[in-house]
């Protein structure tokens, strides 16, 4: 029989190695959330606000906001490759706290 048991996710959840792994998340997420947002509803407030701007030609039939709206694709990829990025750090936060909340699961009273 295993000695491995699944971990108590309330008393894990208690740790400081867990709420630093919050922190870290949010750091990221909450930040690349609002920006995706403002970039995103940027196009058509700057379509209605300033026609004339975002109609000027810039390389041949395209104009600003075609161009606009294609960098969105653009931005959505990166900021989804710096999210990857960002989460092999979560995930090495996460083991830690798993490993720890085990190496602790030895020292309690059975």
């Amino acid at each position: 029989m295993s000695s491995h048991r699944p971990p108590e996710w309330d008393r894990l959840a208690a740790t400081p190695q867990f709420h630093a792994l919050l922190r870290a998340k949010s750091a990221f997420v909450v930040p690349a959330c609002l920006f995706f947002c403002a970039y995103y509803f940027a196009l058509p407030v700057l379509v209605g606000y300033f026609p004339a701007f975002m109609n000027r030609r810039v390389l041949g039939p395209l104009n600003i906001a075609y161009l606009f709206a294609l960098s969105q694709f653009v931005m959505a990829w990166l900021i989804a490759f710096l999210y990857t990025r960002a989460a092999r750090r979560f995930d090495a936060m996460a083991e830690e706290v798993v490993r720890l909340n085990g190496a602790n699961e030895g020292t309690r009273a059975q």
